[in-house]
């Protein structure tokens, strides 16, 4: 049985490797396609998934989960929410960071995600192109007529000569 070098599973273990997993896993690319990136086999992936949980937990999330978070926040964002919020404050006896308050606190809507929002769900009427169709005879000559548009006359600039 050939064996791959030992130490290649921990590469993947790092921070950097992790994210690498978390990112080919958001973008939809299946065990197989994964396997292929890290050059190993798929079967080799199935072992280290189930050897190591931050392999697996990093695979666990679909692309559709991680839209699905995406809208929800896209959706907040349009709408306003209310987020708890906790204050910390020192105790002045024991130093420790003890827990002053906890609150609601109310984001308001953003206007950029409500229009972003509109014109990906109702293009019909949010889109910034207007489509007109006009009918036109076929007789037509093909020119338009257009209003002359006249340049102001601009005053002559400081030090030049009157002429």
């Amino acid at each position: 049985m050939i064996r791959l070098a030992k130490a290649k599973y921990q590469e993947w273990l790092t921070e950097d490797g992790l994210l690498l997993l978390r990112k080919w896993a958001r973008n939809g690319l299946t065990d197989q396609e994964i396997a292929e990136q890290m050059d190993i086999s798929r079967s080799t992936l199935k072992e280290w998934k189930n050897k190591y949980p931050s392999i697996s937990a990093a695979l666990k999330k679909t692309k559709a989960m991680y839209d699905s978070e995406v809208e929800e926040a896209l959706e907040n964002a349009a709408l306003g929410y209310f987020k708890t919020e906790r204050e910390w404050r020192r105790d002045p006896e024991t130093g420790e960071m003890v827990l002053y308050r906890e609150y609601e606190r109310w984001f308001k809507p953003d206007t950029t995600a409500q229009i972003f929002w509109l014109k990906n769900r109702d293009k019909l009427h949010w889109r910034d192109r207007q489509e007109i169709q006009m009918d036109v005879e076929e007789e037509t000559t093909g020119v338009v007529a257009m209003p002359m548009v006249m340049e102001p006359e601009l005053p002559p600039e400081e030090g030049e000569a009157d002429g």
